[in-house]
């Protein structure tokens, strides 16, 4: 049994109880202060949670610190990307264990932990495994008088808050490009998803990574364990995915030190289909993109914009593909939506559904808890008409199984619509106009466009938001970018 409350390669699948992980070593917090870690599809206590704050933080910012000079230091990029495929594999040696924690955890269907959440989490680390030894340096020769080369370092110490939705997906994705360059980090999690994070300690420990290079605390935000990291004056970088009021204050709270910052923040995305499009292919990619992890994903496209020639037809196929979703218990096979992930969030969705009501929408499927699941934070799939495009439900991110469906005349008008926002994260456009196609993509307003598909990533590409949705982008060069540090030595022939 390991501090932890887990097991290493039995395929162990219960809860567990989740401690801190400082410089190698699972541990209480000082003040033995914990909470409540809750199921949200059964309301049930899943474990208890070590909470820490700022004592925590300093003793896990202190071991990576002194982790920067130690064997890390001296590693080649070859060992480096040996230990991170080695995560990579051991992820997948307890993808079981991993898919059911994530789905205790976030209330996610089984299916899809397994499917997607856990696979990616272990490619995260095969990519960045290989990506990091296929990097060039410039060098650049000036006439006969000297040679100018780059050279890059590690940032240091990198302080990653990681959100609830897709916890070791996205843990995963800020964390292999950071150990890649060499750099040592001190690790959040979202309080309400604290798992597959700390089995990842554990995985990273059995890798070969050394004691401090990763660290974890697990507590709250602004005034916890995440304000802790945030205004710590020894961490050189925050890498942060969530929501933009939280970005905001780690900024605020970050800039007496100058670190270097990545963000990943909200989106409203609009899902744009004119009617020359086929509408078997949209119906069936624009469920998954509205619904997919009870539509708990930044990427979803929850503001629909369909081309009036095209409307009723789309809303008649939609909401019929819509109605077959089965919602219910997360670790049921059949299932397809599962529970939002805490009473909170619950609360927040259910009340835009509220809003809609009294702004006048119809309400075509959905709308209410479905029959049979008393307990548990479950929402049908709910889609929306009738709103105009100032009612908050189109202009703000719901974060739920709840999308708003608006007719358009033209391609001017619904470039406007799309842009009159203060997000700008990703689009989808439908069309077989290829023309068409460039023209939108160009005009709109995001920093990822998909044109006649969703969700489809190349993990080489930029990736990230413009506006309230973020700063920076990752992917492939711009994540070894941002975990690194580049100087330019000159040497005079």
């Amino acid at each position: 049994m390991k501090n932890n409350g887990s097991t290493t390669g039995t395929g162990r699948t219960e809860p567990i109880n989740c401690l801190h992980f400082i410089n190698g070593q699972f541990t209480n917090s000082l003040n033995k202060k914990t909470f409540e870690n809750i199921n949200p599809a059964t309301e049930e206590v899943l474990g208890t949670v070590a909470e820490g704050g700022k004592e925590e933080v300093d003793l896990a910012v202190a071991a990576a610190r002194r982790a920067l000079d130690g064997p890390w230091k001296k590693m080649t990029l070859t060992e480096r990307s040996k230990i991170l495929r080695r995560i990579g594999d051991l992820i997948l040696e307890r993808q079981d264990e991993l898919a059911h924690l994530e789905s205790y955890d976030t209330g996610k269907p089984l299916s899809l932990a397994n499917k997607i959440d856990v696979p990616r989490a272990a490619y995260n680390f095969h990519f960045f495994a290989d990506y990091i030894i296929s990097i060039n340096n410039e060098a650049q020769q000036q006439d006969d008088q000297a040679i100018h080369y780059s050279y890059r370092r590690p940032v240091g110490v990198v302080g990653i808050i990681k959100p609830w939705n897709l916890p070791l997906l996205l843990l995963t994705w800020k964390l292999a490009p950071c150990l890649g360059m060499g750099n040592t980090a001190v690790i959040k999690p979202a309080e309400w998803t604290p798992m597959t994070a700390t089995v990842l300690m554990e995985i990273c420990k059995e890798a070969g990574v050394p004691d401090g290079v990763v660290n974890l605390v697990h507590g709250f935000g602004p005034n916890s364990a995440g304000g802790a990291i945030s205004e710590h004056p020894d961490v050189d970088a925050i890498s942060f995915i969530g929501e933009p009021g939280t970005g905001s204050a780690i900024m605020k709270a970050s800039a007496p030190s100058l670190k270097k910052l990545s963000f990943e923040l909200g989106g409203k995305n609009p899902n744009i289909i004119f009617a020359d499009a086929n509408l078997d292919e949209v119906v069936e990619t624009t469920i998954r993109s509205s619904f997919i992890n009870q539509g708990e994903v930044c990427l979803c496209g929850s503001r629909i914009y369909v081309e009036r020639p095209a409307y009723e037809k789309f809303l008649e196929k939609f909401t019929e593909e819509t109605r077959k979703l089965k919602v219910g218990h997360p670790l049921e096979s059949e299932t397809n939506v599962g529970a939002l992930v805490g009473k909170e969030h619950y609360d927040r969705v259910n009340s835009y559904i509220d809003i809609a009501r009294e702004d006048g929408a119809n309400i075509l499927t959905g709308g209410g808890r479905p029959e049979g699941l008393e307990k548990g934070y479950f929402l049908e799939p709910t889609i929306l008409t009738g709103l105009d495009r100032n009612s908050r439900c189109v202009r703000e991110e719901i974060f739920g199984p709840v999308v708003t469906v608006l007719p358009f005349d033209t391609e001017e008008e619904v470039i406007a619509q799309a842009n009159d926002t203060h997000y700008g994260l990703s689009a989808t456009i439908w069309t077989n106009d290829l023309r068409r196609a460039h023209r939108v993509s160009h005009a709109v307003e995001a920093g990822i466009v998909w044109v006649n598909t969703w969700f489809l990533r190349d993990l080489r590409t930029p990736f990230g938001g413009m506006k309230h949705s973020g700063i920076g982008r990752t992917g492939g060069m711009h994540s070894l970018d941002f975990y690194s540090e580049l100087s330019n030595i000159t040497i005079k022939l």
